[in-house]
């Protein structure tokens, strides 16, 4: 403050010190680019002749139930090993295209690198590049096999088959990967088996859909979906994960219920994208399947009228989260519907928990009572589905992971709860339940299958 004031005048109440970059973009590390780059957004730069050789954003983690829980694992973390199960031959995992790491292994070690960014900007694409030939140069590590995720599209997939160079590049499911990396830090061995909740955004299942509400009886060598989220059209892909108002109207035409403008999700979405929209819906046009909680949590935003829209990635159900939290009356959960599909998996249907979340609107329930009971069902839905899959396997091992479990209320929820009915559970403690831990399931399926 000293520096910044001027006599008389003690200088501004708050600064925000921050590495930067655009969203999306590695961080920026040289002066000239910053001011170029970050001009519009930063009122001074504070400079050094001492260049940045190796770019570390900020770690970010939140403390759940006593436990650390890690949402970006990065500087004072990365790359420290992370102790692996068994033994693996020399292998680069790519992660994943959402807050990517890469991570090398060999032995008994993986080494996870900093965050890199999201690689749908060619710039985090090249610092990807550079962050993996950085930690060859630190580990010695020179893998022989690459292993990425099983998306068709990934643009870390494409990147490993570029650099292949005749090496071996399998693939690894998603929530595969999620849970195969929570059973990894927790020292599972390589013929154990758990029962594994996977909640994400994004992630490309086995039958071509896109998944994000899984319940697979996994190990490292094999998986099995016992359970998912019911299908709804995803109408436009990242048009209906930036517009909350989307998913809602896709939820509640799926559910059975009119598009009412009383219903704020309704009232949010201009006219004449909702007449596109319907149209889409109707006739499958631009939609994929997805059985995504992360979705759910927009859906449900925004028919509360909470968000509508997300400036950042999963605003819609982190302000949702955020109401729950502070809501301290009684909350009933809401209840899915539990069907059985022709393949024997149970098929959690949202549209039960549609129709009362539009009923609580409509009776003038406050946002926070719905979001309340929305967390409540969500954690209920978990433990009934966790004890379905023990009677039909015997497992007692939870093991949670997925994005969707960043949510402190609903991961401190679960956990209890799934203790209180006998459960040992396994949640993330070294890396994050994101993406950003990803890499390291990666490595562990791709070195058995």
């Amino acid at each position: 403050m000293l520096l910044l004031g001027e006599a008389g005048d003690p200088g501004p109440d708050v600064l925000v010190m921050t590495s930067g970059n655009l969203s999306g973009e590695p961080i920026v590390t040289d002066d000239a680019e910053a001011r170029e780059r970050l001009g519009d957004l930063a009122d001074a730069f504070l400079v050094h002749d001492r260049p940045i050789r190796v770019p570390c954003d900020d770690s970010v983690a939140r403390v759940v139930a006593g436990a650390e829980l890690p949402v970006r694992r990065s500087r004072g973390h990365a790359p420290l090993p992370v102790a692996l199960p068994f033994e693996v031959d020399p292998v680069l995992a790519t992660g994943a295209d959402l807050k990517n790491t890469c991570a090398l292994a060999a032995g008994r070690y993986a080494w996870l690198s900093q965050h890199v960014g999201d690689l749908d900007d060619l710039a985090t694409q090249d610092a990807l590049g550079r962050t993996e030939r950085h930690l060859e140069e630190l580990t010695g590590v020179r893998p022989g096999r690459l292993v990425t995720d099983a998306h068709p599209g990934y643009r870390s997939a494409a990147w490993a088959r570029e650099r292949a160079q005749g090496r071996e590049v399998r693939t690894v499911q998603h929530h595969h990967a999620h849970v195969a990396s929570v059973m990894g830090e927790h020292g599972l061995g390589l013929d154990d088996r758990v029962i594994g909740v996977a909640f994400d955004g994004t992630g490309y299942g086995t039958d071509g859909a896109i998944w994000g509400g899984e319940v697979l009886v996994a190990g490292y060598k094999e998986l099995r979906r016992a359970a998912h989220l019911g299908y709804v059209p995803l109408a436009g892909g990242d048009a209906s994960v930036r517009r909350a108002y989307r998913m809602a109207l896709a939820h509640l035409r799926a559910a059975g219920v009119p598009w009412s403008e009383d219903l704020p999700a309704v009232a949010a979405c201009p006219d004449r994208e909702r007449s596109v929209l319907a149209h889409q819906l109707d006739t499958g046009l631009g939609c994929v399947p997805t059985s995504s909680m992360g979705r759910l949590f927009d859906a449900v935003s925004s028919l509360t009228g909470v968000r509508h829209t997300s400036d950042y990635e999963a605003e819609a159900a982190v302000r949702l989260e955020a109401l729950a939290r502070a809501y301290d009356g009684p909350a009933a959960p809401y209840a899915f519907g539990l069907v059985e599909d022709p393949h024997g998996a149970v098929v959690a249907d949202p549209g039960p928990v549609v129709r009362a979340v539009v009923d609580d609107v409509r009776r003038g329930a406050g946002p926070a009572r719905v979001a309340a009971r929305f967390h409540a069902g969500v954690a209920a839905l978990v433990v009934e589905l966790a004890g379905r899959s023990r009677l039909a396997t015997g497992l007692d091992v939870v093991a949670l992971g997925g994005g969707v479990f960043a949510n402190a209320l609903l991961l401190a929820t679960s956990v209890r709860q799934l203790e209180e009915h006998g459960f040992t559970v396994l949640r993330p403690r070294l890396l994050p339940p994101n993406d950003g831990g990803i890499a390291l399931g990666q490595v562990l399926v791709g070195s058995v299958a």
